[in-house]
C-alpha cells in the first residue's frame, strides 16, 4: 500500500489535518482516516517539526504543546511514526535565538555545546520521549538537519545513547548530501534506528562550492550562485546512487515509506512530485527479498 505524510503541527502546519478537531471527535478521526483509505493510502508518519527547546520560551511551549498533541492524535489513528526535529537551543543564559555551534574553538564554543546538550537537549528529550511512551508512540523520527544539535548520526546516537530507544531517524539524505556525508554509509551507522525516510535529493554545485564551500546562506531562490540546491530524486544525484541508497535501507532492516518532499525550485510541486514518483517506482524495491536458492 502506498503512503502519506501528513503534517501536525509545528513548522509543518496543519493545512491537511486539524489535530484539535480530529482528538475532540470520534467521528472527525474516523472520518480523515476513511479519507485516506479511499485513496488507497495510508498514514506513514505524522510530521510536527519544530524546536521544543528554543531559547525564547514561548516558541519553545508551542512546539512542545504541537509534539505533545501529536502524540495523542497519533495514537488515536494508529500511527506509530512521530517526525521531528530535536531542536537548538541558545547559548548562554539570556540568548533569544538557538545557537548552532559547528567549531571547538575559540573554547567558549566547546563550554556552550556542553551546557546545551546537559542543560537543555538531553533532559528535555528523556522527559519527553516518556510521554510519547505513554501515548504508544515508540518511534521518534528525528530528521538530521543542519542548525538542530541533531544533524548527523553521531549527534542523533548520542541522543538515543542519553534518552532511549524509542530515538531514531526519520533520514533525509538530501541534508547529508551537502554536508559531504555518504548517505548509504550513514544508513549502515544507523541501523535499527530509522524509523521513516524522506526522499529528497541535493544538487551540489561544484562551480560554487569549490570557492566558498558549502556552507551557504544564501536564499534558495538564487540557485545559479548558492553551492548547492534541493532537487526532485534523480536531478541531484545520480539513478546509481539512488539504487544502492533503497539497497542500503534494505540491507539494515527498513523496508518502510520513502516519503517525497518537494523543494525543488526549479519545478512546480505538481511537476516534482510527480517526477520523483516515476523516478522512485523504477528504483524501490517493491517485493519482499527473494530466497538465495543459488548457495
Amino acid at each position: 500500500m502506498q503512503t502519506i505524510e501528513i503534517g501536525a503541527g509545528a513548522y509543518a502546519g496543519t493545512v491537511h489535518c486539524d489535530p484539535d478537531a480530529l482528538l475532540a471527535s470520534d467521528k472527525k478521526a474516523k472520518d480523515f482516516l476513511a479519507a485516506i483509505a479511499s485513496r488507497g493510502l495510508r498514514i506513514s508518519c505524522l510530521s510536527v517539526h519544530g524546536n521544543p527547546i528554543h531559547p525564547k520560551k514561548e516558541i519553545a511551549r508551542a512546539h512542545d504543546a504541537d509534539f505533545r498533541r501529536c502524540c495523542k492524535l497519533a495514537q488515536k489513528l494508529g500511527v506509530e511514526v512521530v517526525a521531528t526535529f530535536s531542536g537548538c537551543p541558545g547559548g548562554a543564559p539570556g540568548d533569544q535565538s538557538p545557537n548552532w555551534i559547528t567549531c571547538p574553538w575559540p573554547t567558549e564554543y566547546t563550554d556552550m555545546l556542553e551546557r546545551q546538550w546537559k542543560r537543555d537537549v538531553i533532559p528535555y528529550w528523556v522527559k519527553t520521549t516518556e510521554f510519547a511512551k505513554k501515548c504508544g508512540v515508540n518511534q521518534i523520527a528525528f530528521e538530521m538537519h543542519p542548525g538542530f544539535v541533531v544533524y548527523n548520526p553521531e549527534t542523533l546516537l548520542k541522543l538515543r545513547a542519553a534518552a532511549g530507544p524509542s530515538i531514531g531517524a526519520n533520514f533525509d539524505p538530501s541534508h547529508l548530501i551537502w554536508q559531504g556525508m555518504d548517505p548509504c554509509a550513514a544508513v549502515r551507522a544507523l541501523k535499527g534506528a530509522i524509523w521513516h525516510v524522506h526522499a529528497k535529493d541535493t544538487s551540489v554545485q561544484e562551480w560554487n562550492s569549490r570557492v566558498n564551500g558549502v556552507l551557504d546562506n544564501k536564499h534558495y531562490s538564487d540557485e545559479l550562485n548558492r553551492a548547492w540546491i534541493f532537487r526532485t530524486v534523480g536531478y541531484g544525484q545520480p539513478r546509481q546512487f539512488w539504487c544502492d541508497f533503497v539497497s542500503a535501507l534494505r540491507m539494515v532492516g527498513y523496508d518502510g515509506a520513502l516519503s517525497v518532499e518537494h523543494e525543488d525550485s526549479l519545478m512546480t510541486p505538481r511537476e516534482g512530485l510527480e517526477k520523483a514518483i516515476r523516478f522512485l517506482q523504477s528504483v524501490a524495491l517493491q517485493e519482499a527479498k527473494g530466497a538465495v536458492t543459488w548457495a
